[in-house]
């Protein structure tokens, strides 16, 4: 889901927004295609034209009308085989085993993986939704799978990586501080 148009951070199209001097679009793509998932597919929107420049040849493209999250989603799960794994362009410390793990976790319905509100907050990341869940507050992460049915199943993770979305100024500074940790540990034993 890259179709957003980034107007809380207010510095260009979201998906193209660096973290760790990368373009977050990048660096969820590189996840996704180090992961098990077979095909991969980036939803767009008229708002985001030098994005769809940036993923041409690279992976198929959705356009959809840019009408919001669950709108634009909804047009895209129409023009593909469900179950489909979504990850938004704003979670740019995704990783492969991270969505290994969320495939391996999913059985049917559908499958929303969060994080405790209070994570979110304790990293100093800014929280727009939240949802009370076994007697706790969580966040969406922007990891899902969506199956054939309504069913849902919650997964709850601790894993800061699925706790940063960059939304705002704010949440990108603490995104790029940890992709720099990251990246210098992935570097240091060479994956």
């Amino acid at each position: 889901m890259c179709g957003g148009a980034g107007t809380r951070l207010d510095r260009g199209e979201k998906p193209l927004f660096e973290v760790g001097g990368a373009p977050m679009i990048d660096r969820v793509l590189r996840a996704v295609e180090t992961s098990r998932i077979d095909t991969a597919h980036a939803v767009t929107s008229p708002l985001t034209p030098e994005t769809i420049r940036r993923l041409d040849g690279r992976v198929p493209i959705i356009e959809t009308d840019g009408d919001g999250y669950v709108t634009d989603l909804t047009a895209a799960l129409d023009r593909v085989d469900r179950p489909v794994l979504t990850v938004v362009s704003d979670l740019p410390l995704v990783t492969a085993e991270l969505i290994d793990r969320t495939i391996d976790a999913y059985a049917d319905g559908a499958l929303t993986v969060c994080v405790p509100t209070e994570l979110k907050r304790r990293l100093g990341v800014g929280v727009d939704t939240t949802r009370a869940h076994g007697g706790r507050e969580l966040s969406p992460s922007g990891l899902n799978v969506v199956g054939e049915d309504d069913a849902e199943t919650i997964r709850v993770s601790y894993d800061a990586r699925l706790a940063i979305n960059v939304n705002r100024p704010s949440d990108a500074a603490v995104a790029d501080e940890f992709a720099r940790i990251l990246d210098g540990e992935a570097m240091a034993d060479g994956s």
